[in-house]
């Protein structure tokens, strides 16, 4: 457990400061590649070492939380790369688990309004938000929609989304705030509206 959370961290860590220069930097450019790469395998380091470490200690909450986070990271990858918009297998499989975790997530939620576990409020936010974007990935390809700026958009929707979970679980273990769930909301709630922002511009571009 202490090499997994050793490793959990560092990738954290990692991923916040590549994220922070793919933002500042030029898109498409040389810095803003290298730091959008570097973000992946940061979230992939993340992912690695959460579902192992959510299954020692049966920790539902966790496990969910990592699928939702490293598919964001996983499809906006996969936007910057895939120019024709048409989905693979694995493109398929990555937005089925996408779901089916947001499922989970509504689930479990459920499960926590009825023991009042405050963490119920962020499963659901974030059970919401796994499937409405998951839906939205999933109806892109399907109507074969991401070509242009319509591609880019959902790069950042999803590039963004996954800073979200990164800068969330930052706030959670070194920010202590009563109730908690307003420190597992509040990344949403101020980066989301950024994001809608961020589209709406590049959309009409």
């Amino acid at each position: 457990m202490s090499i997994l959370l050793a490793i959990h961290i560092l990738s954290g860590s990692l991923a916040l400061v590549a994220a922070a220069v793919a933002i500042g930097s030029a898109k498409g450019k040389k810095h803003h590649i290298l730091a959008g790469k570097t973000y992946v395998l940061a979230m992939l380091g993340i992912f690695l070492s959460a579902i192992p470490m959510a299954i020692i200690t049966s920790n539902l909450f966790l496990f969910l939380v990592a699928i939702f986070s490293f598919y964001m990271a996983f499809a906006g990858m996969r936007f910057a790369r895939n120019r024709k918009g048409i989905a693979t297998n694995i493109d398929w499989v990555a937005i089925g688990l996408m779901l089916l975790s947001g499922a989970g997530m509504l689930a479990l939620s459920t499960a926590y309004f009825l023991t009042d576990n405050p963490l119920a409020i962020v499963l659901l936010v974030f059970g919401l938000l796994s499937i409405s974007l998951g839906y939205q990935d999933l109806r892109a390809y399907r109507d074969q929609t991401l070509k242009g700026p319509q591609r880019i958009a959902r790069h950042l929707s999803n590039m963004m989304g996954g800073t979200i979970a990164v800068t969330t679980a930052v706030l959670v273990v070194n920010v202590n705030i009563e109730p908690s769930w307003i420190t597992w909301v509040l990344p949403s709630a101020l980066i989301t509206p950024v994001i809608i922002w961020w589209n709406r511009r590049v959309l009409s571009s």
